[in-house]
């Protein structure tokens, strides 16, 4: 099973284990006069699952096709491994596993002959290719699929095979873009469990993903882009925490409410026919509510990411 062995490698070429796996200074990538990246400063650390959310449009893709060296910065810096992309991008290349976000696995060849083919692009011997590929599909669950064509597969085998074809070069840093697309719970919470458990073999990972709950479920810490920038940054329920409190108060949108919510002093948003009320004492906000704005449905419920992100970058549909 591969393990993440990452960091900047030293002049007596082992690994400085606390640098950065990937640094960005003042990130800018321009397509003509189209600024899909606007000035972005981060970092990732060794070991961490790190996420990039964001509505259509904000940034992400652009993003990670610089860290994957396919599409150059316009201005900035970033490093990966501690490599400048621009110059160091066949090297890097070799050190990346990545799990596209459309299934492309090659129809004509079975389960391990997809990995068999691709240990081949990293020059990998023929004896250790088949005892990875053997490996990973045990791993994933797969190995009873060995000899079975592509078109065979469920979408969540697929999806798993796809995960274990990026794992075949042992890579340093896992890219995923949205790893569960498409998946029905049962084999969501499986990809979970694998991510995870690569994890804590040390695997380094990077995920984009409009699943917030699987933001929240898996990464350390992640951004919040649109629009080109970064909105913020941070662990998961630090933000919830930050934004939208550990619990929020839900009741129905009619004037009078509004009106009373108003005269409070309290913040809130409206949605649809909902209202949305944030305090540092929920329960005692929603007695209040209760005892003097006539709300009719009223309930308590655990603050989510899902309430950041649409706080953040609004409710408005993006195409």
């Amino acid at each position: 099973m591969p393990v993440g062995r990452e960091g900047k490698e030293t002049k007596g070429g082992g690994l400085a284990l606390e640098s950065p796996i990937i640094e960005a200074r003042d990130l800018v990538k321009d397509y003509g006069n189209l600024r899909a990246v606007d000035t972005i400063s981060f970092s990732i650390r060794p070991g961490e699952v790190f996420g990039f959310l964001g509505p259509n449009g904000a940034g992400k893709t652009s993003t990670m096709k610089m860290i994957q060296c396919v599409s150059p910065p316009t201005r900035g810096t970033l490093t990966v491994f501690g490599r400048d992309v621009v110059g160091h991008a066949r090297t890097i290349k070799r050190w990346l596993g990545v799990v596209p976000q459309e299934t492309n696995l090659d129809p004509d060849f079975t389960c391990i002959e997809n990995l068999l083919v691709y240990a081949r692009y990293f020059d990998i011997p023929a004896a250790e290719a088949r005892q990875r590929a053997e490996s990973l599909l045990a791993f994933m669950q797969l190995e009873e699929k060995a000899d079975v064509p592509i078109d065979g597969l469920s979408g969540g085998m697929k999806r798993r095979l796809i995960l274990a074809r990026a794992l075949v070069n042992n890579p340093r840093l896992l890219i995923l873009d949205e790893p569960t697309i498409g998946l029905d719970p049962q084999a969501r919470h499986l990809m979970w469990e694998k991510l995870k458990a690569l994890q804590a073999m040390g695997n380094t990972i990077l995920l984009t993903t409009h699943y917030l709950e699987e933001a929240e479920r898996l990464c350390n810490r992640l951004v919040i882009m649109d629009r080109g920038k970064i909105l913020v940054e941070g662990k998961p329920a630090d933000l919830v925490r930050r934004y939208a409190g550990d619990e929020v108060v839900e009741t129905e949108s009619t004037p009078e409410v509004i009106s009373c919510l108003e005269e409070m002093g309290c913040r809130y948003e409206v949605h649809g026919d909902m209202v949305q009320a944030f305090s540092g004492q929920p329960k005692v906000l929603a007695k209040r509510i209760l005892d003097t704005c006539n709300p009719g449905r009223l309930f308590v419920r655990r603050g989510t990411l899902e309430d950041v992100f649409l706080s953040l970058t609004g409710r408005e549909l993006r195409e």
